[in-house]
């Protein structure tokens, strides 16, 4: 089968690599570079275990070939932390319980984030609405819909 040499930039790193057409993007993310955030679950975009931001929007990584990444600027959840600094989001997540096994947590996190960078004051059901693309199978969604509005009360002081 033949290979397709890529570029991507990962979390401002830029990484050029050697992909076979079919790869998927998380599995070129984890397996190739290490970015072991985004899980993979469904391998049907349904779940959102995947999630990361292409070119600073929201994408199933499971429903993208690494190939069509080529050249892109890529978002993982490790990104999110500032030199081991955990961002806002991540530690209202921590203080509100809003994880439990953890598995649904990165995509949720950069589901939240994308939405929180457009969103000031948003209500709960916009939160809802922001993370009906994220399956938990944990938490009941209560706890990270507070640690959501908890971030977006702490970011609209800030402001």
């Amino acid at each position: 089968m033949s290979e397709h040499s890529i570029s991507v930039t990962v979390n401002g790193t830029q990484h050029e690599l050697t992909v076979e057409p079919r790869t998927l993007l998380v599995s070129a993310l984890r397996d190739e570079l290490g970015y072991t955030g985004a899980n993979v679950g469904c391998e049907t975009g349904r779940c959102g275990a995947c999630t990361v931001r292409e070119d600073g929007e929201t994408i199933k990584s499971c429903t993208r070939l690494a190939v069509q990444a080529d050249g892109a600027e890529i978002e993982t959840v490790e990104g999110l932390a500032d030199d081991g600094d955990l961002s806002a989001l991540q530690e209202r997540f921590q203080e509100h319980h809003g994880l439990q096994c953890g598995y649904c947590t990165p995509g949720m996190l950069m589901s939240a984030d994308t939405f929180l960078r457009e969103n000031d004051e948003p209500s709960r059901e916009e939160i809802r609405e922001a993370i009906e693309g994220n399956l938990c199978r944990c938490t009941g969604y209560q706890n990270i819909v507070d640690a959501i509005e908890a971030t977006a009360d702490q970011l609209g002081e800030q402001r």
